[in-house]
């Protein structure tokens, strides 16, 4: 096995002392608390302004989201951010301190979406919200006061990745979107070939990714919808993007196909793994301190998009 970063190595082995049993073998109501708590303590950056806002649906119904202002400078553009946690877990709030780290290392204004999760609100509810969120952050008519609303970077991690790629791929004859931060993305149903056996039980077992899967999509056809399976949608034509990869993530052939996938279709992008990582790091620049290095470059590539 590819040797584990050190802090990352020490993390597993205290999770596998503590007897602590996995996630999708507890209620979704006691996975969603732990997973919350986990990022709880998490320091906080301070910025210039963070307020959540209402964001309207199709269906009438309205889902929060938190609006992270770095400075008082003129806005180049949008980073509308999707969190993690399968389509079934994570919030606005567990990502607070990623989108507060994004937005200061980007220099860019940062809206993150509490988009509805799976089982209560299944496919395609997350797809509908994460789109219906870029219609309205992206209007004249919104509340937001952004300036250049109308040039905007979907950004997510893990199945938050999933919903920016669908996002990009769905708009793209929009021409709003105009850059997509993958990091560490969920492309493929098909754990056969999105998975890699080495890491399995590394941050993810392939038993908790068949879970997260089983009460995000209601039906079978569903998993093979372009929406849910972004490695089967055609490429040509999507916006540019940056794909960050974690080398011991269990889902990093995902990343891998998926980068091959865009590069066949034409796709510029950049794509930067880290050594010895694992699935989850980003953000955690207390833990971790190549984590500030993948939230800079993160940054860099957003702003660079936005000149």
């Amino acid at each position: 096995m590819t040797r584990l970063d050190p802090i990352a190595q020490q993390m597993i082995d205290e999770t596998r002392s503590s007897g602590q049993i996995n996630a999708h073998l507890l209620p979704v109501a006691d996975a969603r608390l732990r997973f919350e708590a986990a990022f709880a303590s998490l320091q906080k950056p301070e910025l210039a302004s963070v307020r959540d806002v209402t964001i309207p649906t199709r269906d009438n119904q309205a889902i929060r989201g938190r609006l992270y202002l770095p400075d008082g400078r003129t806005a180049p553009g949008l980073v509308l951010y999707f969190h993690g946690g399968g389509w079934l877990l994570g919030s606005i709030d567990s990502h607070d301190v990623t989108a507060r780290k994004l937005a200061e290392s980007s220099g860019c204004p940062v809206l993150s979406v509490d988009y509805r999760r799976g089982p209560e609100s299944p496919f395609p509810t997350a797809v509908n919200d994460a789109l219906d969120a870029l219609a309205w952050a992206s209007s004249p008519e919104n509340p937001l006061t952004i300036e250049n609303n109308n040039r905007v970077v979907v950004a997510g991690d893990s199945a938050g990745g999933n919903l920016a790629a669908a996002v990009a791929n769905e708009s793209r004859d929009e021409g709003t979107v105009i850059h997509q931060l993958l990091v560490y993305p969920v492309t493929t149903w098909d754990l056969d070939r999105g998975m890699d056996p080495e890491f399995d039980g590394i941050m993810l077992e392939r038993d908790e990714l068949q879970w997260h899967q089983d009460n995000y999509l209601a039906f079978e056809e569903d998993r093979s919808d372009r929406r849910v399976n972004v490695l089967s949608a055609d490429l040509r034509g999507v916006p540019e993007a940056t794909v960050i990869l974690a080398e011991c993530d269990p889902i990093r052939p995902q990343g891998e196909l998926y980068v091959e996938a865009l590069r066949e279709a034409g796709v510029t992008l950049e794509v930067q793994q880290y050594t010895g990582m694992i699935h989850g790091f980003f953000g955690l620049d207390e833990v971790f301190p190549v984590a500030a290095e993948a939230m800079e470059f993160a940054g860099q590539r957003v702003s660079e998009a936005f000149r």
